[in-house]
């Protein structure tokens, strides 16, 4: 009877652990299943509430996209609706030859905007050779020691895959050199050329193609941001919507960086608000190369001077090393401070708690400079705080542990008593030792500001800034992703240590080809900085003119910044304006959109921009379903925004700041600058 119980008590234990793992299946069944179908509101409820830092702080009512003062701040450039991309071959354009027994091996210095436009040109270069092109080695990343090892040189950043796959039918791409060549590569036995940054055809089709011939490899090495020169002549037009075909085809981001800057930009749009992007451009190079050190104080000056010393040193800088900086200010040749942005933001009419993504992985000055930007707007964000580490730690890969580069606790001062030198040193009463000298911590003089005061030379880079250089890449793909998405976008400088147009200005390019009619602004720092110099002296109590001027000068950079672009930056980099040669005009078919603006528009693009080239005839149907909404943009005449410039509330609440504002001026009308505009 005993053995019976303990059976029937066995087989019950049993069947109660078999329930109880079906229901730990089921369970984790009907987890899994929500976590598939409600991931994406998961993830926009922990953006704004748990586990990042930034959470939105948001007090006027969200407008409506019908409404004239959002199509103001917000709507797209009406000029520009006409312009698209087309970056397909026009005319006559051959596949490349499957057998190429020519070879070109690239390595490309510099950061990540000049790493961008080198890669364009040397495709360009290997179509114009008809040569096989192997994958572009970094310099950034091959270089750099204690990085991932999952990820090397030209993978580190981008996908090549991807690379490989859209450039078929241009060029032929393979990832590696053959191995007797490789061998020769090794022994430094292949004939290499340093290319300056705007090199010609003729340089390659009477310089490197006979060296190519005869060894059947040639090593670039590319380091000021390219290899060929901005304009090419007309016979070579297909040529520039190659590099378009690359830039903004062919380089995709890896793709744990991509998704990460996608889950950045799904976690910006979940307020459901737009967003404006401002890409800094305060570099310690390009305030070096335009002499703008005393925009700074204390150690951020002696750092620009000495930076410039150094340019000027090596021929990059043929001016004097003391230089007004005051003078290169009011002249448009300093980048425009976090504050001057605010405040042409603010006086264009947009809110206290518009979102506002800053860019650049260096803001020289450190964050205090962010300080005036942050007490116009409450919502300025930047990737570490729409990020966690763990999620930044993903996209570096596995990488080693640096134990001997961190720093580490001060040593306790202990004195070296001498007694036997003591007890020798002659008759008493003797004077005291001289005390002993000050230690040098490590942390005193570690990190990019320290060996000022300690030596003239810049010392050497440790393997942790070697490695945080590699990292910046990464950033800086992010800050790209999100800059080009962006509903504005507007940039604090538009050169590079080197004079040549930098991250801001690739963007602004990316933009005008993707999405030539979002707004993109593009101020003219000198009639800015006169603006700011007429009203310093009452700033916080602005005046319905100046408000005007600064609205109108705005609105104005949207259409005649492009053409600016087009006569100072296209010289230098074709990317920064790929525009005529990679767009289309498409024309509205319907008798409503030809008494609209369309028209007009469209003539002032032909006449400005020189693009002639009409789009395929499948646009055609999406430009008539928007026909009638160009209607409802022609009655925006007048501006209903407020006059206060810096109040962090409405009129009601409005804080401390200047004064009371002056309700009888505070629909500022826009009737005058719309016209000259429309």
């Amino acid at each position: 009877m005993k053995g019976e119980g303990k059976m029937v008590f066995k087989s019950k234990m049993k069947c109660v652990g078999l329930v109880g793992l079906v229901l730990s299946a089921f369970s984790l069944f009907v987890h899994f299943l929500l976590a598939r179908f409600t991931e994406e509101g998961l993830a926009e409820y922990q953006s704004s509430i748990t586990i990042f830092s930034w959470r939105p702080i948001f007090e006027n009512a969200e407008l409506a996209k019908t409404s004239p003062l959002y199509r103001r701040l917000w709507g797209p450039v009406r000029r520009f609706e006409s312009l698209h991309p087309d970056a397909n071959p026009r005319g006559h354009y051959a596949d490349p030859k499957p057998l190429s027994n020519r070879y070109v091996f690239v390595r490309i210095q510099g950061g990540f905007h000049e790493i961008r436009s080198s890669i364009c040109d040397v495709v360009v270069v290997s179509r114009l050779l008809n040569a096989t092109l192997v994958i572009p080695e970094l310099q950034s990343t091959t270089s750099s020691k204690g990085i991932s090892a999952e990820f090397k040189s030209f993978a580190y950043l981008y996908n090549e895959e991807q690379f490989m796959a859209a450039l078929v039918k241009d060029i032929k791409v393979v990832k590696t050199l053959p191995k007797d060549l490789k061998r020769a590569r090794r022994e430094k036995k292949i004939p290499s050329f340093r290319v300056s940054h705007s090199a010609s055809p003729y340089f390659y089709l009477h310089h490197v193609l006979p060296v190519l011939n005869k060894h059947s490899v040639v090593e670039l090495v590319v380091s000021d941001g390219g290899c060929l020169q901005a304009i090419l002549p007309p016979h070579l037009e297909e040529y520039q919507r190659l590099r378009c075909r690359v830039a903004y085809h062919a380089l995709r981001f890896r793709e744990e960086v991509q998704e990460l800057a996608t889950k950045i930009l799904h976690r910006l749009r979940a307020p459901g608000r737009p967003f404006i992007a401002f890409d800094l451009g305060m570099t310690k190079d390009a305030l070096a190369y335009y002499g703008c050190a005393e925009l700074f104080q204390d150690v951020h000056t002696e750092l620009i001077q000495h930076k410039r010393a150094w340019m000027i040193k090596r021929g990059i800088v043929t001016g004097k090393l003391s230089v007004n900086s005051v003078e290169q200010r009011h002249n448009g040749s300093c980048p425009l401070m976090p504050e001057e942005v605010g405040i042409l933001l603010r006086a264009y009419g947009y809110p206290w708690d518009t979102i506002i993504y800053v860019s650049g992985g260096e803001i020289f000055g450190g964050q205090r400079t962010l300080i005036p930007l942050h007490a116009m707007f409450e919502n300025v964000v930047d990737r570490t705080s729409l990020s966690t580490g763990w999620e930044l730690s993903r996209i570096y890969g596995r990488e080693v542990n640096l134990f001997g580069n961190y720093r580490k606790t001060p040593p306790s001062v202990v004195e070296e008593k001498k007694l036997e030198a003591w007890k020798t040193a002659g008759p008493r009463p003797r004077p005291l030792p001289p005390p002993p000298a000050r230690p040098k911590y490590p942390y005193n003089i570690e990190g990019w500001w320290g060996w000022v005061a300690e030596s003239d030379n810049e010392p050497e880079s440790t393997v942790i800034e070697l490695r945080t250089n590699a990292h910046k890449l990464l950033w800086d793909a992010i800050d790209y992703v999100i800059c080009v998405e962006a509903d504005v976008f507007i940039p604090g400088f538009d050169h590079d240590g080197k004079g040549h147009p930098n991250f801001a200005s690739l963007v602004m390019g990316h933009r005008l080809y993707q999405s030539a009619s979002s707004k993109t602004f593009r101020p003219d720092r000198k009639e800015v900085t006169k603006l700011l110099e007429e009203t310093c002296e009452h700033l916080y109590q602005a005046n319905h003119t100046w408000l005007t001027s600064i609205r109108r000068h705005m609105r104005r950079s949207l259409f005649d910044g492009v053409i600016e672009a087009s006569t100072k930056s296209k010289p230098f980099s074709f990317l920064s304006h790929p525009v005529p040669e990679c767009s289309c005009l498409r024309y509205d078919l319907t008798e409503t959109s030809k008494h609209a603006s369309s028209p007009s528009a469209q003539a002032q693009v032909e006449a400005a921009l020189g693009v002639m080239h009409r789009c395929p005839r499948w646009m055609d149907g999406e430009s008539i379903s928007r026909s009638k909404d160009k209607e409802i943009e022609e009655v925006l005449d007048e501006d209903v925004s407020s006059s206060g410039l810096f109040f962090k509330r409405s009129v009601g609440s409005h804080e401390s700041g200047g004064g009371e504002i002056n309700k009888e001026e505070a629909p500022l009308e826009d009737q005058e600058e719309l016209e000259g505009v429309e």
